[in-house]
Formats: structure tokens, sequence, C-alpha cells
């Protein structure tokens, strides 16, 4: 088998664990990395035996397939870059900052005949991938994603750097188009959002409540759904679910019995289940799980509800 040649651009908290997830792949050579910061790029280098490129183009000439994991605001310019050279990219969430630069890297990629994808890793979450099959039009939707500050990410608000997740999913699992936002949130720690509440309607009646707040003292990933057969909790940062199942009753003025399901998940490595999938998507040239096009939908919503964020945050006296 011929190693597809990978690169990585930004290797900061994030982007080295994508090189090392290259680096463990067979089938894969890690070809080199890049950073804006020369002596973070050669400390990783060093740490993973690859050349640390002191050019960007230096290091897309001796690459197939590319992950970017650079700051929000320069995803657009580097991805676009790296299409346009005939790499297949791999992308952090947000895919960029503005619809606009979304739609021009989706055109980019089809023009070139290139994979684009997302890196949005619930979607690989075995929570969520077993789990799935059995979510069927489901009404009402919570989640609570919450987390303590990290300090990173500061160039992006709550919105785009968590919540974008749950967005993902929500779309995953609702056909139906929004057709009103509630939602109020507010800077704690940092000058941008840090935690949010979010109110969507659909038009076939189905409504997503989410939270995500990265001031929280303890961490949270959970999404309860609720669907006219039955009630599931999704706990993806312990790999469990709850499943209660109304059943029908022994006469007819019994009232209906439910049954109860504790369901457990081998623990995976998320960011590995999505480097794999790119490196498929790249060898045998089909659409990724998480496609350039799904990360245009859910930074749609993410735009809107920033939007409405703003306009609440106006009206403070």
């Amino acid at each position: 088998m011929t190693k597809i040649r990978a690169g990585v651009v930004g290797v900061g908290h994030l982007g080295r664990f994508h090189a090392e997830k290259y680096k463990s792949l067979d089938g894969v050579e890690l070809a080199g990395i890049y950073d804006i910061d020369p002596d973070r790029a050669r400390e990783v280098g060093a740490s993973l035996s690859v050349p640390a490129f002191a050019d960007l183009d230096q290091l897309l000439a001796r690459c197939q397939a590319i992950s970017i994991a650079t700051p929000t605001s320069a995803h657009f310019e580097t991805a676009n870059r790296a299409l346009e050279q005939g790499l297949d990219v791999l992308v952090e969430k947000p895919i960029t900052t503005t619809v606009a630069e979304a739609e021009q890297l989706l055109e980019t990629a089809r023009r070139n005949d290139r994979i684009l994808q997302v890196g949005l890793l619930e979607r690989f979450n075995p929570v969520f991938t077993e789990t799935r099959q059995q979510l069927n039009k489901p009404r009402f939707i919570e989640v609570h994603r919450l987390s303590p500050f990290s300090f990173r990410s500061l160039d992006i608000d709550v919105i785009l750097d968590l919540m974008i997740h749950d967005l993902d999913l929500v779309h995953e699992l609702t056909a139906s188009e929004i057709t009103s936002i509630d939602a109020v949130g507010v800077p704690v720690i940092s000058t941008q959002t840090d935690i949010a509440n979010v109110r969507l309607h659909f038009a076939d009646g189905a409504i997503a409540n989410l939270t995500a707040s990265r001031v929280s003292l303890n961490r949270e990933r959970r999404i309860r759904l609720f669907q006219p057969d039955g009630y599931f909790s999704l706990d993806f940062g312990n790999f469990s679910a709850t499943v209660c199942r109304r059943l029908a009753g022994s006469g007819a003025a019994s009232l209906p019995e439910v049954s109860a399901q504790e369901l457990s998940f081998p623990k995976s490595d998320n960011l590995l289940l999505e480097i794999e999938d790119f490196i498929d998507a790249v060898r045998h040239r089909r659409r990724p799980v998480v496609s350039g096009e799904d990360g245009l939908r859910v930074l749609k919503t993410a735009i809107q509800i920033k939007d409405a964020i703003k306009q609440q945050q106006s009206t403070w006296s």
C-alpha cells in the first residue's frame, strides 16, 4: 500500500495531537509540520522526528493531505492555498469565520476535485454512532456542553468554540429548517461570549435547547433527546447512555410500563477516528463523514446565533 504523505499546519495544543495521530498510522507518512512560531515547530518536529518547515509552501509541496489546526482567522487563507495546490484538506472547526469564506473553500475544493473535511469530533464518538439508528425525529433536544476556561481559542466565542459540536449533531438529527432562534450570551473572562443559551425552533415543531459554557467548574458533554417512543440521555464524556422506552400496558386501565437500559461504550480516541476517516476518504476518493458542506451548514447556524446574541446584548443599558 502506497503511503499517503500528510502534514500539519499549526502545531499548538490540538495540532500536535494531529501530528501524533498521523505519525501512528500505517499507510501514512508524516512528511512534516509548519507553525508560525518556529521554536514551537522545531520542538514538535524534534519530538516526532519529522521536518519542521520554515515556509508553508515548502511543506505543502511535500504533502498530498494536510491538517489545518491554526487559529480560526487563518483557516480560510491556509485551506484555500492548500486546495489550490492540489492537496486534500482536513480543517479544524469552525471551517472559517464567515459564510462567504466557507462557500469559497467549497468552490475551490470542487474545482480542484479535492477532499475537504471539517473537524467535528462528536460525529465519531461511539455514544453517537452506536445510538444513531435509534434516534428517530426527536421532538425536544436538551444539550449541555460545559468546560473550565482553557485560555485557548480566544479568537472565537463559545458558539464557535464549543457549541458548534452540538449544533452539528442537532442538524444531523433534524432534517427540518430552523424557523426562529432565541439566544442569550455573556462574556465572563474573555472579551468574547463565554457562556450562551440558545433555543432553536424547527419548521416541523421540534425544539432544541443548547447551553454551552467555557467558564464552568466541571466538565459536561450531554445530550437528552425526547421522541415519541422514548427518552435518550447520551453522555459523551463518560461514554455511556440511558435509554428509556414506553411499553404497552397489560390492560386498558393500566398505566404504560417503562423500560430503562443503561449502556456503556468503549472509550475511543475520536481524533484518531476522524483522521482515519480523512485518510480513507483521501485514499478512496469518497465523501468524508463530516464534509465541507456540513461545516458550512453548521457555520451558518452558528453565525445566526451570534447575530441573535449581539442583538440581545445591544439592548443592555
